[in-house]
């Protein structure tokens, strides 16, 4: 899948080919009714002979407008990436939020995004979909615009499990509920968390629990407390037990982190790559009095886990 970043980008991409069949989102889990959305861009672009294109922002327009009560993302960028990427849209355009264009009008964002960029033969957005200055743009606007400029639009399909909706918002509730197991059917897979293993207090080591450390670069997380966890690394899988919060008990971080112990591990990963699946939430995150209350927790923790993983089927 082609990245594409910026505006000022698009001409050098989009104008050369047979224009494109487009959806707008912020996409953030890439759960299955994301999913379904970009099946019917790729099956519409096929239709047409034209590319399959899904746009996102950065940051997301709540971000920008109140960071401080947007919720917390399900995923960072990479691995939105690869989650479309996954799914088989050919282009992946991502548009920094900005003053500049917050003040785009309706009109403006149509021709100089969808038409003189894009080159847009179809849209397929929600009809609840919002755009322009103001949020001023809507379904009937876009159609319109359609009519005008020659792409037409049409609205996402809607995927329901339990009989609602399936959702970014969905998934939140039940990460934060500790039920991974329903989130996990709103994704389509189990929820991941993934980042580059970086050097920490060591403080794990101390107490014969040493630990992967990977910096999350946000300052919420749906997820919080300790975890079942299976680890990637390059190929290869392992079993451990995982902290994903702002260690209380140590030093109180401004920022959460996720902390993982891999059992029967003893090898130096540091600037590798881990991805995170977590199967099972253990407790929530505490603070402890003293380092060997943490000691002792921790080590329950690490026996609980080994019990979960001995108990699932091969």
């Amino acid at each position: 899948m082609e990245l594409i970043r910026g505006l000022h980008n698009l001409n050098l991409h989009c104008q050369d080919s047979a224009g494109c069949v487009a959806t707008i989102g912020n996409f953030d889990g890439v759960h299955l009714g994301h999913q379904a959305i970009l099946r019917q861009v790729q099956q519409k672009a096929v239709e047409l002979g034209a590319i399959s294109v899904a746009m996102v922002f950065e940051p997301q327009p709540r971000e920008f407008f109140a960071a401080e009560h947007a919720p917390p993302r399900l995923m960072r960028f990479r691995e939105k990436f690869n989650a479309i990427k996954h799914a088989g849209v050919e282009r992946l355009l991502c548009l920094q939020f900005n003053s500049a264009l917050r003040k785009l009008s309706a009109d403006a964002f149509v021709k100089e995004v969808l038409v003189d960029g894009l080159a847009l033969k179809h849209l397929v957005v929600g009809d609840d979909f919002r755009y322009g200055c103001d949020r001023s743009g809507d379904f009937d606007h876009l159609q319109v615009a359609g009519a005008r400029y020659g792409f037409t639009v049409e609205n996402t399909c809607t995927v329901e499990s339990g009989g609602e909706r399936v959702s970014s918002t969905r998934v939140r509730d039940m990460l934060e509920q500790g039920d991974l197991t329903q989130a996990a059917a709103l994704l389509g897979r189990p929820y991941t968390l993934s980042g580059r293993v970086t050097m920490g207090n060591q403080i794990g080591r101390t107490i014969d629990v040493p630990t992967a450390n990977l910096p999350l670069y946000r300052d919420k997380t749906a997820l919080n407390g300790v975890f079942s966890v299976q680890a990637r690394i390059n190929s290869e899988t392992f079993n451990g037990v995982a902290n994903i919060g702002k260690r209380p008990s140590v030093d109180g971080l401004i920022c959460p982190i996720l902390e993982v112990h891999l059992f029967d591990f003893n090898r130096d990963i540091y600037g590798e790559r881990m991805e995170v699946q977590f199967q099972k939430k253990l407790r929530e995150e505490k603070k402890f009095n003293s380092l060997d209350e943490l000691k002792e927790n921790i080590h329950n923790d690490i026996q609980q886990a080994k019990e979960y993983f001995q108990n699932q089927p091969n």
